[in-house]
């Protein structure tokens, strides 16, 4: 009987539990996936005892990523390049760590915009927290020639593009209406358009008529942000996705079978 979780503090507000638990009963995997509230002080030694507990690994999110980082015995050059990891995978005793953030964006992106392609042109990524660097990881392996990072701190998303190499860049909101008119794909990886968080400010007049509109936030599942980009006809692709295609690696790794994503998951995990 397989064990895994998903470690944050706060939990209750995780959809991973209900992710996870469609793919068990659809597979028919003899397996359970729960939820771990834990505090920030105790998660160094909560992560520890999890094998012990017969636990074949766990998701990690809100506020642990970066600890996971530092609690693992391995961690993968995916993982060493974002500087987080997300999702812990237990063998004979140690603790391994990867991210699959950047790979549940790039599988997001491509199933529900097909036609855009990474050579495209410009990325726009407003925001220069941990999903921005690992969006700005995958968009550069992907083979964008440019990714630039918008953030009202701009001193942040200079520090983490320096870290990233020379196709990525920094640049002020002053910037953001001429970085829009050359963009191929716009990305909000902050929380503003979130339920209870004000939404994002912004003016996509100067995108081009292939633009694609990218949102991290999938609550709501339509922000207001993919709302004004479908008003102009503009492709628009919601958080919700990242969220199902990030979580296959880890299902797979733990439980031994590779599930998909498919409209069924969406419709379940929404609960709509």
């Amino acid at each position: 009987m397989a064990l895994a979780g998903v470690i944050g503090w706060p939990i209750s507000h995780s959809k991973s539990p209900r992710l996870h638990g469609f793919w068990l009963a659809e597979l028919k995997v003899a397996g359970y996936y729960i939820p771990l509230p834990v505090a920030p002080a105790d998660f160094p030694d909560a992560v520890r005892m999890l094998p012990k507990l017969g636990f074949a690994g766990a998701n990690v999110t809100i506020p642990h990523k970066e600890a996971a980082f530092a609690v693992c015995d391995s961690v993968d050059p995916l993982a060493q390049r974002i500087g987080a990891v997300n999702t812990l995978v237990f063998r004979d005793g140690t603790i391994h760590g990867t991210n699959t953030d950047g790979y549940g964006f790039l599988a997001n992106l491509q199933d529900l915009a097909p036609a855009w392609r990474p050579e495209a042109g410009p990325a726009v990524l407003l925001g220069a927290g941990g999903a921005a660097r690992a969006a700005a990881v995958a968009l550069i392996d992907a083979g964008v020639p440019k990714v630039t990072l918008v953030n009202r701190t701009f001193e942040r998303a200079a520090a983490i593009a320096a870290s990233l190499g020379p196709a990525v860049e920094a640049a002020g909101s002053d910037q953001v209406p001429g970085l829009l008119a050359t963009a191929a794909l716009v990305v909000n990886t902050t929380s503003l358009g979130m339920v209870g968080q004000p939404a994002l400010e912004i003016d996509l007049s100067a995108c081009a008529a292939t633009t694609v509109i990218a949102d991290l936030v999938y609550a709501p599942p339509e922000t207001p942000l993919l709302a004004a980009a479908k008003a102009r006809g503009l492709v628009a692709v919601d958080g919700i996705g990242m969220l199902l295609h990030q979580a296959v690696p880890g299902f797979e790794a733990w439980f031994g079978v590779r599930p998909t994503v498919t409209a069924p998951l969406r419709t379940h995990v929404l609960g709509v």
